[in-house]
């Protein structure tokens, strides 16, 4: 909590400083001007404000620091009618409290609302693992059957006569190794399923679209489609987290994917590309599939709208509200001659998603 807390204070300098100088503006006003108005009640705009730091103790702090100060400048408040200044001072206080007391039940319907969100969130990257069920064994399935082989192979070595030490190392070399590329599928898998609260990094989106990419090589290879990339090399590391954005990635190539599954002629290729102009982000994946008629492609992201047989409609409304929460934008676009263009943008410096950190 005291990092968190500590985040907020260096990652939204301005809003505070500005918030606190809006606190002294209204009590200077209050108290050392001849106006006989609730100058006071302009508080509540900064109780407003508060909300957006996401933190109930700001809110309650802030609405605190308002009251101390009504109190305060009609003690300090050197002229004016004394029945009037205490009339404006207790319609201050009510409008302080009232507003102090709605800012809280705002800020507690958005944090279920985030925490909903994430719920979804999970349930759909937990979906899209039950749908890769089958490549993910196939790629644990091998670095198994290469340790298998690789330690009957060490047991021959150390049972001739004499032993191979030089073999027995090599065969068990290539144990370790095939053990590390299961436990990197695994590592994979169990990032993307496990429930933790949204992060705030700088991102390798490079590294992040292979991650994901190496997770759907088996459904690639099911469906018969040639996967190409396009990655630069000069990305940026924008700020986001990790599993939402491997999540959306994930869901567009799968739904690449299975949109090319079904196909009975012509090529079946998908293209993965990054790049950026310095301002954004681009991420896109182009596929030769099925297009989409430009009445589908305005609905597509919409909610329990799906184009798949017994699809939920969930996965590309989820993946709009992940890309919008870190400030970005998605989109879909018939590709030419054949197929769709699904992607999305993300915002080089800074995203929506500070607020949601505080």
């Amino acid at each position: 909590m005291r990092r968190d807390r500590e985040r907020m204070r260096i990652e939204r300098p301005w809003l505070w400083l500005g918030l606190i100088a809006t606190v002294a503006a209204i009590f200077l006003a209050d108290t050392f001007t001849s106006l006989e108005i609730a100058v006071a009640v302009l508080y509540v705009a900064v109780i407003l404000i508060s909300v957006r730091f996401d933190r109930p103790v700001v809110v309650v702090s802030f609405g605190a620091a308002s009251a101390l100060l009504t109190v305060l400048s009609y003690l300090l408040t050197p002229r004016g009618i004394q029945e009037t200044g205490l009339a404006n001072g207790a319609l201050s206080l009510i409008a302080i409290g009232a507003t102090t007391y709605l800012a809280l039940r705002i800020e507690a319907a958005e944090a279920r609302v985030r925490q909903t969100q994430a719920e979804l969130a999970h349930m759909a990257r937990v979906t899209a693992m039950g749908e890769l069920t089958a490549s993910i064994a196939h790629e644990v399935s091998q670095p198994l059957a290469g340790i298998v082989a690789s330690g009957h192979a060490a047991l021959r070595w150390l049972a001739a006569t004499p032993p191979d030490a030089g073999e027995v190392r090599r065969a068990l070399e290539r144990v370790v190794a095939d053990a590390d590329r299961a436990g990197e599928v695994i590592g994979r898998v169990r990032n993307l399923v496990a429930k933790a609260p949204p992060s705030r990094d700088r991102l390798d989106l490079v590294a992040l679209i292979e991650e994901v990419l190496a997770l759907t090589r088996g459904e690639l290879r099911r469906n018969h489609v040639t996967l190409q990339t396009d990655l630069a090399d000069d990305l940026p590391r924008p700020l986001g987290d990790k599993v939402q954005l491997q999540q959306v990635v994930l869901n567009l190539v799968i739904n690449a994917a299975e949109a090319m599954g079904g196909l009975e002629t012509g090529p079946r290729d998908l293209l993965v590309g990054a790049a950026s102009d310095g301002r954004t982000i681009t991420v896109s994946v182009r596929d030769t599939g099925v297009s989409l008629s430009p009445a589908a492609i305005a609905q597509v992201f919409e909610a329990f709208h799906s184009t798949k047989p017994g699809g939920m409609g969930m996965g590309l409304a989820i993946s709009r509200s992940i890309v919008e929460a870190h400030g970005g934008t998605i989109y879909a676009a018939a590709n030419h001659p054949r197929g769709m263009v699904f992607g999305f943008t993300l915002p080089v410096a800074g995203t929506a998603l500070d607020r949601q950190h505080g």
